[in-house]
C-alpha cells in the first residue's frame, strides 16, 4: 500500500495586536485610523470641557506653520504647497523615499533641511531669554473639575511664584492648566503647539506661542529650557516624553534633571512593570527606577525642581571651576 504524502499545513501568523486582533494589513489600517480619530477626539474633548470650540471644528480649519509667534506674523508656505494640506510637515519628511512624488531638488528632503534649520534658530531665538524653566506635559482630555487639572495648575502656580517659567504642549487640559497656573503665579506662560492633521489650537493662557512642524524640534525645545519635567497623567505622547528624559540621563546627555511623575496610582501599574519584567530581566540598571521621581503633592514637586534647579547651578558652577583650572594650568 502506498504511504501517504502528509499535507502540508497552511502556515498562519501568530502576530497579533495587543488586544489580540489578527496582524493584518485591514486592521493596522483601521487601528491607525483610529488612533488618530482618538486623539482628535480627546484634544477637542479638553476645549469643550473648558467651554471653548475647538479649533478643529471651526470653518477657517488648520492654522498651522514652521514657528509662528503670539503677533501672528505670516508664515512662508512655499514649501508645504505642493501636497495636499492633510499632509503634515513630519510625514512628509517621515516619507519613505519611493512613496514620494517625484519632484524637483526644492521640494526633496535636502531642502527640507534648510527648513528645518531655520525652526531650531526661530525656536532657539523665542526662548533665549528663558533661563529657568519647567515643562509640564499630560493629557489634553481633562477640564477644569478634574483634580488631576486643578493639581496642575497649582503646581505651576507655586512654581511661578518662584520664578520659573511653565513650557507646555498649549494644547487643551493638563497643558492648560500649567499654562493658567503660570499665569496665576505672574510667570511667563509658554506654549510648543505641533502641527496635526487636524487643527488642535492653543489654549488662551499662553503668552509665548510657538507652532512647531517637527516633533523632533520641538522635543529639543522641551529639554534645552527645562531644569525639569513633571509628568501628569496621560497617553503615548506623554510617555513619550517620560522615556526620552530618562534615556538623556541615563545617557548621559543631561544631568540633575528631575523627573517627576505626579498621581502615584496613575503611574503604579507601569511602575511595577519596570521592576517585575524590565529590571528583573536586566533590561535597565537598580539605579534606573531611582530617576523617575512620585508624587501626589503640588507643594513636594515644586520643591524638588528648585532643589534640582540648586543642584544644577552648583555643578555648572563646579564644572566651569575645572575648566578654568585646567586652562591655567596648561
Amino acid at each position: 500500500m502506498a504511504s501517504r504524502t502528509p499535507k502540508a499545513r497552511k502556515r498562519t501568523s501568530r502576530v497579533v495586536t495587543a488586544t489580540g486582533r489578527s496582524a493584518a494589513e485591514t486592521n493596522r489600517a483601521e487601528a491607525e485610523h483610529g488612533a488618530r480619530e482618538g486623539l482628535r477626539e480627546r484634544t477637542e474633548e479638553g476645549h469643550l470641557k473648558a467651554g471653548r470650540t475647538p479649533p478643529s471644528q471651526m470653518e477657517e480649519g488648520r492654522q498651522s506653520g514652521a514657528v509662528k509667534k503670539i503677533d501672528d506674523r505670516p508664515i512662508d508656505q512655499s514649501i508645504r504647497d505642493y501636497l495636499p494640506p492633510a499632509l503634515t510637515e513630519d510625514e512628509k519628511l517621515l516619507r519613505t523615499a519611493g512613496l514620494a512624488p517625484a519632484t524637483d531638488f526644492t521640494r526633496t528632503d535636502p531642502w527640507r533641511v534648510m527648513r528645518i534649520m531655520s525652526e531650531f534658530i526661530e525656536g532657539f531665538d523665542t526662548l533665549s531669554s528663558v533661563r529657568k524653566a519647567v515643562t509640564i506635559f499630560g493629557s489634553a482630555r481633562v477640564g477644569p473639575d478634574d483634580p488631576q487639572y486643578q493639581a496642575a495648575q497649582e503646581t505651576a502656580r507655586l512654581l511661578a511664584e518662584a520664578g520659573f517659567a511653565i513650557i507646555t504642549g498649549a494644547g487643551p487640559g493638563i497643558m492648560e492648566a500649567a499654562n493658567k497656573g503660570a499665569r496665576l503665579g505672574h510667570g511667563r506662560s509658554i506654549g510648543c503647539n505641533i502641527e496635526l492633521p487636524f487643527e488642535q489650537g492653543a489654549n488662551p493662557y499662553v503668552d509665548t506661542l510657538i507652532n512647531f512642524r517637527y516633533f523632533f524640534v520641538r522635543k529639543t525645545m522641551f529639554v534645552k529650557y527645562s531644569v525639569g519635567f513633571i509628568i501628569f497623567p496621560g497617553g503615548f505622547g506623554t510617555l513619550d516624553e517620560l522615556f526620552e528624559a530618562l534615556t538623556l540621563i541615563q545617557t548621559g546627555k543631561i544631568y540633575q534633571f528631575p523627573v517627576i511623575m505626579f498621581g502615584r496610582h496613575y503611574w503604579a501599574g507601569l511602575i511595577r512593570w519596570l521592576q517585575s519584567r524590565v529590571l528583573l530581566e536586566k533590561k535597565i540598571s537598580p539605579g534606573d527606577m531611582d530617576l523617575m521621581l512620585l508624587t501626589d503633592d503640588p507643594a513636594e514637586a515644586a520643591d524638588v525642581v528648585k532643589s534640582a534647579y540648586e543642584a544644577q547651578q552648583r555643578a555648572a558652577a563646579e564644572r566651569d571651576a575645572k575648566v578654568n583650572r585646567r586652562h591655567e594650568a596648561v
